[in-house]
């Protein structure tokens, strides 16, 4: 199943005990202008990616793509939004109008893309009045200058008072190396934070009305415990310390958790967009369901966005109180549904709840944090190779081009964000991603790993 969300995490991270280590949260930049402008090409340029579709019919991003950026050692978020229409009695358009307003409001930089064949259109006066309005830095891209004689055209757009236009060809990659070297200028350095690396990170997540607040005010109760609370970006705090029950966890904000201030919004996608924050800098993602309207659309949307950030996963079926049929058969149904739909990875916990009567909640706060520990286990390179190499001699990769592949080594890296682990081949690019599987599915035959993602190395011995 293709993902609408691309997404890329960075390398591994060193977990040093007794010790505070600093964190800093990525800067979001948002592609927003009218339809058929070059958005989407200049979101795959920059990430490197080709998530998005592009295409001469306006109004083909109906959804939105994420994506990383890296440039001179800096690193951020892009987001490509549907094109901007503003007075349109177009249903979609209007949708898409909503849902870019929504990421101008949430992002810390907004890059406003214009037609330099088209010129201003009517269109591009309405947002660049809105954008002259908002608080948050604009950068004007004039697209499709292909060579330096048709850069003089973009002089025009100096009538939309948004500054200097960026003269960029998203589709050659014309001039792109100064529009990012204007993005990181313009970038703010978010503050750091210190937490302990050793504590983890729980973040609850889903989409609007699930019952995100309702949990976390079952978690943290009117006499709650707060060691401290570690204030991330200017618009909310982000790390909670959380320290009842036996209990020693950082707490991530997310979507609808605090601010109420939205729900005239597209809160589709403000849940997402505010997801995006608290994934990046959780360990353990809460995955909440309701369980009245079962699995839909924007769950599998923001389980592909823990997948892409390799979060553990936690998924937390809420509302169980209001479902009627509450028989083993019923929840046999519902756990083969989550599975079905997630797959192939299937192996998290499923936990049904109900926050209002606080129903296995406390179960929720313990497996979270089990699925934080199988997170750090290592295994023994002699045990790992005792398991694993009779099971690849007795099941050996299927040969190629009558070659023949051996694996004689195996080992665990160390010191990584996921638990990654090195099969040694002569042979390795001839290993196809079904025995990578079938590797992965043995090592959590034989370890338990349950919630956590894992990747599955074939080198050259």
């Amino acid at each position: 199943m293709q993902s609408i969300l691309s997404y890329d995490v960075g390398g591994p991270k060193n977990v040093k005990l007794q010790k505070s280590n600093k964190t800093e949260m990525a800067n979001l930049v948002a592609i927003v202008g009218r339809p058929n402008v070059g958005k989407s090409t200049l979101f795959n340029r920059l990430t490197q990616s080709r998530r998005a579709i592009v295409s001469d019919t306006a109004g083909t991003t109906r959804d939105r793509q994420y994506g990383k950026c890296s440039w001179n050692g800096r690193e951020f978020s892009v987001v490509d939004t549907g094109g901007w229409v503003v007075k349109s009695d177009d249903i979609f358009e209007d949708a898409i109008r909503q849902q870019v307003k929504v990421a101008t409001d949430e992002a810390d930089l907004v890059l406003f893309m214009v037609d330099n064949e088209t010129g201003i259109t009517d269109w591009d006066e309405d947002v660049a009045k809105i954008l002259r309005r908002s608080k948050i830095p604009v950068i004007l891209v004039a697209n499709k200058i292909d060579n330096s004689g048709e850069s003089y055209s973009a002089a025009e757009f100096y009538k939309l008072g948004l500054g200097d236009p960026q003269c960029i060809s998203a589709a050659t990659g014309g001039g792109t190396g100064d529009l990012l070297d204007l993005i990181c200028s313009k970038l703010k350095n978010l503050p750091e934070e210190t937490i302990d690396e050793d504590i983890p990170r729980f973040a609850v997540v889903g989409r609007p009305n699930v019952g995100k607040s309702s949990i976390i005010n079952a978690f943290i109760g009117e006499d709650r415990n707060i060691v401290t609370e570690i204030a991330g970006t200017t618009r909310d705090s982000i790390y909670t310390r959380y320290t009842k029950f036996g209990f020693d966890f950082y707490l991530v904000d997310t979507a609808g958790i605090r601010r109420k201030n939205k729900v005239t919004e597209d809160l589709e996608f403000y849940s997402v967009m505010r997801s995006i924050r608290s994934i990046e800098n959780s360990d353990v993602c809460i995955l909440m369901i309701d369980a009245t309207r079962g699995i839909e659309a924007q769950d599998m949307n923001i389980f592909q966005l823990i997948q892409k950030n390799n979060k553990s996963l936690v998924v937390v079926v809420n509302k169980w109180d209001l479902v009627e049929n509450k028989s083993q058969k019923a929840i046999d149904t519902f756990t083969n549904a989550i599975r079905t739909r997630m797959a192939p990875f299937t192996d998290f916990p499923i936990i049904f709840a109900s926050a209002l009567t606080k129903q296995r909640i406390f179960k929720v706060l313990e497996t979270a944090k089990q699925v934080y520990l199988n997170r750090k286990m290592h295994v023994g390179t002699t045990k790992l190779n005792a398991v694993m190499l009779p099971i690849i001699e007795a099941t050996p990769p299927q040969s190629v081009k009558g070659k023949f592949i051996k694996i004689k080594y195996c080992s665990q890296l160390p010191n990584t964000q996921v638990p990654s682990f090195v099969f040694y081949a002569n042979l390795p690019q001839y290993v196809k991603e079904p025995y990578r599987r079938f590797l992965e599915n043995k090592i959590r035959e034989n370890w338990s790993l349950h919630g956590c993602p894992i990747n599955v190395f074939i080198r050259q011995k």
